[in-house]
Formats: structure tokens, sequence, C-alpha cells
């Protein structure tokens, strides 16, 4: 194999005996990885289900761990209790780096304000160690609605009675709308969906005025001319609709709403072997190949140190606390 090319022949001969015990990959990948890189079998959990983003992002994470750590890397979607059984099970793994969470931003940082009685606590129970990737958020209508700006957004709520959809109650993008209410001091009737494709569904077919979405699940309707992009909630524009203008850019500034997905570990794992993971895992993310692969997704690379992380997940969790509270939303 050629990963074995640098080994001599007496090399191998003097290695024999433990090259039956470690096959020669194995040796390879080991040198490859941090010395406290996990050396065992490692499972990423992920707690939702197979197919999305968040999985994608986990199955091009697993080979990159094994070909270091020469060992199995399997993905587990475990998706009862919306995700927190999932959650529940890394927090009671053994910590020592070989059971890890992928998830998304609203698990950690809307959940636990709004869930009541959660098993677990994300600053008591969880490490941090990096962000993963990114993506982006917007507000569409459909051309029927006359709705062509925020601007002529925000008119319509103020003459009268409007609706708004998004994937659930307490969603990311549920709060970004409130959030925007928030801001510009509108009322606008919450239309929740169990999911994006219905709730685009019902924009198409006028039964509501606007959305909430994912970019990605709009772009398609968004290059068909089927809907109207009005603004992305984050700060900067999206390169894939570099034509979308930021809500700031739209005359409502302060909102950063913006999805994203990381990685965790069980709070008790040394501090070392999380900064092995985190190494690691960023080198992976470096490819361009591995970066191409998410961007069809939607996703853009970012990675954050762990601190760096942390502090994220503790401001964005007060952030949406204060909104949850302010709007006084409650799940069923």
């Amino acid at each position: 194999m050629r990963e074995n090319s640098a080994i001599t022949r007496r090399t191998a001969l003097t290695a024999l005996g433990a090259a039956f015990a470690i096959p020669p990959r194995r040796l390879w990948a080991q040198s490859a990885a941090p010395a406290d890189f996990p050396r065992r079998p490692m499972t990423l959990i992920v707690p939702l289900s197979a197919g999305g983003a968040l999985d994608v992002i986990a199955r091009l994470l697993a080979p990159e761990y094994q070909a270091r750590s020469g060992e199995p890397t399997i993905v587990e979607n475990r998706t009862d209790g919306a995700g927190n059984i999932g959650i529940d099970a890394v927090r009671r793994a053994t910590p020592d780096g070989t059971t890890l969470l992928v998830i998304p931003a609203g698990n950690l940082t809307i959940n636990p304000t709004l869930m009541q009685n959660l098993s677990f606590d994300v600053e008591r129970d969880f490490a941090p160690i990096t962000l993963l990737a990114t993506a982006p958020n917007l507000f569409v209508t459909a051309p029927q609605s006359g709705i062509t700006s925020v601007a002529a957004l925000i008119a319509k709520a103020k003459q009268g009675r409007i609706s708004y959809g998004s994937p659930g109650v307490g969603s990311q993008l549920h709060l970004a709308m409130e959030l925007f209410k928030l801001k510009t001091g509108v009322e606008m009737v919450h239309v929740p969906y169990r999911g994006m494709p219905p709730a685009l569904s019902d924009l198409l077919g006028g039964h509501i005025d606007v959305l909430a979405s994912n970019l990605t699940v709009a772009l398609p309707a968004m290059k068909s001319g089927s809907v109207v992009a009005l603004a992305v909630t984050t700060a900067e524009r999206s390169p894939l609709a570099p034509d979308v203008p930021t809500l700031a850019e739209a005359g409502v500034p302060d909102i950063d709403v913006t999805s994203w997905y990381g990685l965790l570990a069980p709070r008790a794992t040394p501090k070392p072997v999380i900064d092995a993971i985190f190494q690691v895992t960023s080198e992976a993310l470096a490819s361009p190949a591995l970066q191409e692969k998410l961007l069809v997704q939607g996703l853009t690379v970012k990675i954050e140190a762990p601190d760096t992380f942390g502090a994220r997940i503790r401001r964005e969790t007060a952030a949406w606390a204060d909104i949850i509270k302010a709007r006084n939303i409650q799940v069923n």
C-alpha cells in the first residue's frame, strides 16, 4: 500500500511481531493524528434523522476520523424525544472522546429555555469542541403576495393581518421572525409547520404571506421565480444568493441569525483529548474537496476553538432566552 512505502525491508522485519498485532495501515493512521486522539472505535451521535445537513456533516467527518485513528467510526441517528435521547446518550457516555455529539444550534441554545425537565444541562454536561459549519436563513414571499421588499413587508403588516410560517414553534427560524417583529414593532400571525417542505408548499399556495426559511430549501424556488427573497437574516450576504440583501441593508439592523452545527463531547473528557479532536476536525474541514461537498448542502465551513465555541453557545442561549420570554413562546 502506498502509505507503507516508507517502511523499509529491515524495518518491516524488525517490527514483524508488532505488525501482526497492529495492521500497518493502523500504524500510519496513528502517526497521522495527535497522540491524544482516540485510538478506539468512535461513535458520532446525530439527534436528527438521516439525510439532512447535520447528518451529511457527520458522515463526512466519520471517515476522516477513521483514517486517522485506524479504528471504525460510525454515525448513529437518534431522533426520539426531539433529539433529547441522543443528546442524553452522549451525556452518559464514557468521557474519553470516543462518543461525540454532532448537533444543530437550536438544541443547544433554544431548547434549554423552551423545554421543561430536560435530563441535561449544556454548560454542566458537555465540553464544546468546535463549530463545524454555518448555513444562511432568509425571509421569502410568493409573487402573488405583492410583497417585494422588507419595507413593503413592514408596511403591509402595519396595515392589517398577515401571517408567516416557520418549521415549528421554538425553531430558530420562528425566533428569527419574532426578533424581527420586536425590532420593527409589527405583528404577524405565526403558522407553525412540521418542517420546511409543507411550509413552502403553503407559501406557494397563498395560504401564508411570508416564510422564514433555510436558504437551501428556498433556493430552487428562488431560481424558478416561484418565491421572492426579501433578505437574509445573517450579518453578511450569502455567496449562494449574492443579490439578496441582509436585513441591515434592508433597514432593520442588529439581527444576525445564522443556522450552525457543532461538535461536543461529555464534559469530563480530558482537555488534551478535546484539543486533539479539535485539531483533527480542523484539518479535515480544511480539505477543499470536503468543503465543496458541504457547499452543495448550502453549508459553509467555519471552525471555532473550544473556548470560542463555548462562548458562542452561552451568548446565543442568553439572547434566545430573552426573546422566548419577551414573546411568551411556549411549546405544547
